[in-house]
C-alpha cells in the first residue's frame, strides 16, 4: 500500500461530503457558507498534522532522516546525528583548522616574537596566529602558524586554511626586528571541511552493516573513515606476518590533490587513529601489528566512441552527456577487500558496461555508435576488462574522443 499525503483542498472535500451525508443535505456553495469556512479551517489543521506525522515517521530511518536540529517538546536535537551516536559513530567529523610550518627572515637578531602574533594571507583573506614563542636567535627561525578566523566570519577550519610551501604570510603588524614577509615551508595539520551530510550518512549505513571486530581488517576502514578529510580507506593483509597495509583516500578539498591523493599530515592522522581512540587512548590496533599507511594509487583512463551519429543539433549535448557519465562511471570503480566491501563489486571495468552506459545516451538521443575502445593511458592497448588492484582506484584522462 502507498501512503499518499493528500492536499488542503482534497481534505476539504472529503469533509464536505461528509457534513453532507450526515446532515443530509446540501451544503450552499457561497465561499462564505459557514460549513464551508469550518472545512476549510479543518483541512488546514488536519493537513499540518499528516506532513508532520510524515516527518517523523522519516526520521525512523537512517536513509531519510534530516541532519537539521528540531525542538519537539522542549528538546533539540538532530536525527541523523542521534543515530549516529546510536551506532557508536558520534556527531559529524568537525571542520579542523590548518597549522602550517613558516620561515621568518630575522633584521634584528634577539628577543622573542610573541605566541599568538598574527599573519595574514592576502589570497585568501584567513589570519593565522603564531602557535607558541620563536626565539629570533638566528637569521631566519622556523615557527608554526594555526589559521584563526576568516573573512567570512568563522574561525579559519576548514580547507581555505590550507596553504602549501612557497606561500606568503605577511605580519598583520608589521615589526622591526622581522621582515614583513614569511614564507610557508609545510602543512603540520590539514584544513578540513566539517564532514558532508551524505558522507556521514554513509558512514553509518557502514557502521550499522559493518561491526568493530577488536582489530579485524573492517575496524582499520571505520577507524582511518573517522579523521577529518579521510573519505575511504582500503585495508589489506600485509604480505610480511602480523602486517596490514592501508591505502588512504582524501577529499579533494581537504587535500587540494584532485586525484583525492591524501597530504603527509593527513596520512599522519589516519596513523593516528589507528592506535589511539576518542580518549586518547591505545585501545585500537592490536599489540602485534604493524600498519602500513599508504595513499591510493589512481590509474588513468582513455576512452573514444566510434561512429557516432546523432543530429546537429543534438550533437554537443550527447557528447557533454557521455562525458559526465563516463566520468562518473570511472571515478566510481573501488578496488574490492574481502570481508570489507559491500556487493555489489565494482572493482572491474568492462567495456561491455561502458558501451551499455554510452548506448543508453545515444539511444535516448535517436542516434547510433558503432562501438567505444578504452584503454590505460600511455599503453594504447584497447582492453575487454580491467580490475583494479590493491588501493587502486580509477580516473578518465581528459576527455572522451569522438
Amino acid at each position: 500500500m502507498s501512503l499518499q499525503t493528500p492536499t488542503v483542498s482534497d481534505i476539504n472535500a472529503t469533509i464536505i461530503a461528509q457534513l453532507q451525508a450526515t446532515l443530509n443535505q446540501t451544503i450552499p456553495l457561497l465561499p462564505k457558507s459557514f460549513l464551508r469556512v469550518l472545512s476549510k479551517v479543518f483541512a488546514a489543521v488536519y493537513i499540518l498534522l499528516y506532513k508532520y506525522s510524515g516527518w517523523i515517521s522519516l526520521q525512523q530511518f537512517v536513509k531519510t532522516a534530516s541532519m537539521e536540529d528540531v525542538e519537539i517538546l522542549g528538546q533539540t536535537l538532530s536525527p541523523l546525528k542521534f543515530w549516529g551516536q546510536l551506532i557508536g559513530v558520534g556527531d559529524p567529523t568537525a571542520a579542523t583548522q590548518a597549522e602550517l610550518q613558516i620561515t621568518i627572515t630575522v633584521n634584528t637578531q634577539g628577543g622573542t616574537l610573541a605566541s599568538g602574533t598574527q599573519l595574514v594571507n592576502a589570497d585568501n583573506g584567513v589570519t593565522y596566529l603564531l602557535v607558541g614563542s620563536v626565539l629570533l636567535s638566528a637569521p631566519t627561525v622556523t615557527g608554526n602558524i594555526r589559521a584563526a578566523s576568516d573573512q567570512g566570519g568563522g574561525n579559519g577550519a576548514g580547507t581555505i586554511g590550507n596553504l602549501v610551501a612557497g606561500d606568503i604570510v605577511s605580519f598583520a603588524n608589521p615589526l622591526a626586528v622581522v621582515a614583513r614577509d614569511a614564507t610557508v615551508t609545510a602543512q603540520v595539520t590539514t584544513g578540513a571541511d566539517q564532514e558532508d551530510t551524505e558522507v556521514y550518512r554513509q558512514r553509518i549505513f557502514d557502521r550499522f552493516q559493518k561491526r568493530a571486530q577488536g582489530g579485524a581488517l573492517i575496524d582499520y576502514e571505520i577507524w582511518g573513515e573517522g579523521v577529518a578529510g579521510i573519505i575511504s580507506v582500503y585495508p589489506y593483509t600485509g604480505a610480511l606476518p602480523g602486517h596490514v597495509d592501508t591505502f588512504v583516500e582524501a577529499t579533494v578539498a581537504s587535500s587540494g590533490d584532485p586525484d583525492g591523493i591524501p597530504t603527509a599530515a593527513q596520512l599522519a592522522a589516519v596513523a593516528a587513529a589507528y592506535e589511539l581512540d576518542d580518549n586518547g587512548l591505545a585501545s585500537r590496533r592490536p599489540a602485534g601489528a604493524f600498519v602500513n599507511t599508504d595513499p591510493i594509487t589512481r590509474t588513468g583512463f582513455d576512452l573514444t566512441v566510434l561512429g557516432l551519429l546523432v543530429s546537429i543539433e543534438n550533437l554537443a549535448s550527447v557528447q557533454a552527456q557521455i562525458q559526465a557519465a563516463v566520468v562518473d562511471y570511472f571515478l566510481a570503480r573501488e578496488p574490492f577487500v574481502s570481508g570489507v566491501t559491500l556487493p555489489p563489486r565494482t572493482d572491474t571495468i568492462t567495456k561491455s558496461s561502458l558501451i551499455g552506459l554510452v548506448e543508453d545516451i545515444v539511444t535516448a538521443a535517436d542516434g547510433t555508435f558503432t562501438s567505444i575502445n578504452y584503454n590505460k593511458t600511455g599503453f594504447g592497448v584497447n582492453l575487454i576488462s580491467y580490475t583494479l588492484g590493491q588501493g587502486e582506484k580509477a580516473k578518465l584522462t581528459g576527455s572522451v574522443t569522438f
